[in-house]
């Protein structure tokens, strides 16, 4: 009797770990979020007043004047830093997958950047969740604009995010920039502007990214907890919405396109500014 309820208790054991291994995706989700920190309320869209311009007399108009030069990429305008969350800040943007119907064929495997600026753009504008079938539509034609405008729409630059943002979504002074630690992009959240962080993505170390992960990602980052933990949107995952990243891996991982030569890519935020 005894020898039949061994091989039972085996039997019953194999299939309960084929069924874990089976659904692990799942149970990591479901464990996870059983353990996720409570996150600070979501904050919606507030529009930042712009200053007010100086008033001056006009300048004499020249007999011929010159014609206006392309006018370059915008620099960031200096701006008194707010004071940083003691409770942390989560805002509100929606989230898509850069494969919104878990189509994850080689344009959508590239489409990190499109679904990054689809997720700001929607906060900026309040226009709030989005159907799968919307940002589907969304990345089409990003992908389709990009290729029009660069010639190819893979693994864009920050600088590339940023002409997109400015130049098919009308955020005119979107800018890339360089930064020097996680607190230079806490004082973007704080000021009400979620940030894209082009990133080498083995270095992310992200459980539901498939095989070793994407050599090169972009992560929306929307806030952190009064810990410092940041909070993103991860299109790379259907897990990623409100996404947790140690401070620290998020800073080592972060780099620019450079190349193909992500590991080396200087450390790069794009901010989407009207």
């Amino acid at each position: 009797m005894r020898k039949p309820l061994v091989i039972f208790v085996a039997i019953a054991l194999v299939l309960a770990g084929g069924v874990a291994f089976a659904y692990r995706g799942t149970l990591r989700a479901r464990l996870a979020e059983l353990t996720k920190p409570e996150l600070p309320p979501a904050q919606p869209y507030q529009p930042q007043p712009e200053p007010e311009p100086t008033v001056g007399e006009p300048a004499e108009p020249s007999e011929a004047p010159a014609p206006e030069p392309e006018p370059p990429a915008p620099t960031p305008a200096p701006e008194p830093a707010p004071a940083p969350s003691k409770t942390g800040v989560n805002l509100a943007v929606p989230f898509t997958s850069q494969a919104p119907h878990a189509n994850w064929d080689q344009l959508h495997e590239e489409a990190c950047e499109e679904a990054a600026l689809i997720m700001v753009h929607a906060y900026l504008t309040g226009a709030g969740k989005f159907t799968p079938d919307e940002a589907e539509r969304q990345i089409q034609a990003m992908v389709k604009w990009s290729i029009e405008r660069f010639g190819y729409y893979e693994d864009q630059t920050a600088e590339e995010i940023a002409i997109i943002a400015r130049e098919y979504y009308g955020h005119k002074k979107s800018y890339a920039v360089a930064f020097d630690s996680m607190d230079d992009v806490k004082k973007e959240i704080d000021a009400g502007r979620p940030v894209i962080i082009p990133s080498a993505g083995r270095m992310l170390h992200n459980p539901y990214f498939s095989g070793i992960g994407p050599l090169y990602h972009a992560i929306v980052v929307k806030g952190y907890t009064k810990d410092g933990t940041i909070i993103t949107n991860d299109a790379g995952t259907r897990h990623g919405a409100d996404y947790l990243y140690d401070p620290a891996v998020l800073f080592e991982a972060a780099h620019d396109w450079n190349g193909g030569d992500v590991a080396h890519g200087a450390k790069m935020m794009v901010v989407l500014k009207d």
